[in-house]
């Protein structure tokens, strides 16, 4: 089936009927009813005579090459390349948005580009790319496209990375993270305010997806939180998270603070100062994390792993290049302590 534009979609999954004969999508905790020829929160998930579409699958805006610092993951295969891809559209509306003219863009009105999932396959092994990366606007929105990408990609030995806000329904995250090795979720802040006023929805359904990744999957994951000054830096919002995180996650689950820069709908906020990142770092490291990193600004101190065992340095890094590493099989060099992470390429 084809749209005006020549744009073929692809039946959903995730979805029912109403009484009132509109489609309810339970992709994500949003659950748009979606009238006749009417689009989602999200804009790629479409109503066309009574059955739900996805415009997103097979239609990325477009491939790039990233260090897998970038993303951020600093424990997962440190050093390698990933391939990297979006789609339009988003089921967030975060003011803050840093890829704002992908993730708040209509499929017609971006250029995309048509990739099947073994063409993307494909693409990662013409590169050399040991992992593919599912981000710019968030995956989730295109479940059913990284869930074909993924199994592919299992297959050919490829490993496949969300970078997500971990917005997904219960049931639907059982089924899109079924092939996944690794994720980077984006813990945006650490009050149901921030959520609700600037991105339209919710803290809860995320803590879950945190939870649940922990407790009952093995894909590997990391936490970032862009810190908005006045909106989520404060000490006792940070302490809150990390008292969180080490009640109902782990003290080794990395976590990340990353600099914001004033774009789309807060373009009245100044930029992070590098202190408010080095402050909320160390309120981290002391109250128990074992990694936790500064982003988005040259911080070697902040960027660099350091053994929870010994305290030297195991992986130094400068922005996202890796000057030095001090593993052997995933195991410290100077005590043998076991570094938490999956490093394939060591």
């Amino acid at each position: 089936m084809d749209r005006a534009a020549g744009i073929k979609y692809k039946p959903a999954k995730w979805w029912s009927l109403n009484d009132k004969g509109k489609i309810l999508c339970t992709l994500c905790p949003r659950y748009c009813t979606i009238g006749n020829n009417q689009a989602g929160f999200c804009y790629i998930r479409q109503n066309i005579d009574g059955k739900l579409y996805t415009l997103g699958y097979g239609h990325p805006t477009g491939f790039a090459i990233d260090p897998i610092e970038k993303k951020p993951l600093f424990h997962f295969m440190p050093g390698s390349k990933i391939l990297s891809f979006g789609t339009a559209g988003c089921n967030l509306g975060c003011k803050f948005c840093q890829n704002w003219s992908i993730s708040k863009a209509k499929l017609d009105a971006i250029n995309s580009v048509e990739a099947s999932p073994e063409d993307v396959v494909n693409i990662a092994l013409k590169y050399k790319t040991p992992s593919i990366a599912f981000t710019y606007n968030d995956p989730v929105i295109f479940g059913e496209y990284v869930i074909d990408i993924s199994r592919l990609a299992r297959e050919r030995n490829i490993k496949t990375v969300m970078v997500t806000a971990g917005y997904i329904d219960k049931e639907a995250r059982k089924e899109v993270f079924q092939y996944i090795d690794a994720a980077n979720v984006d813990l945006k802040a650490f009050t149901e305010e921030f959520y609700h006023k600037l991105t339209f929805s919710h803290i809860q359904p995320v803590l879950d997806t945190l939870q649940w990744l922990h407790n009952e999957t093995d894909v590997w994951f990391e936490i970032t939180t862009l810190l908005i000054p006045g909106e989520n830096d404060s000490g006792d919002e940070i302490k809150r998270m990390c008292e969180w995180i080490l009640k109902n996650l782990s003290d080794r689950v990395p976590l990340h603070f990353t600099a914001f820069h004033p774009d789309f709908k807060m373009r009245n906020k100044p930029p992070t100062p590098p202190s408010t990142l080095v402050h909320a770092r160390n309120i981290a490291l002391n109250m128990g994390i074992k990694y936790c990193y500064t982003g988005n600004i040259h911080n070697i101190e902040g960027q660099t792993t350091y053994c929870p065992g010994c305290g030297n340095v195991v992986i130094k890094r400068d922005w996202h290049s890796i000057l030095e590493i001090s593993l052997t099989e995933g195991r410290c060099n100077y005590c043998s302590t076991k570094i938490d992470g999956r490093f394939f390429l060591l």
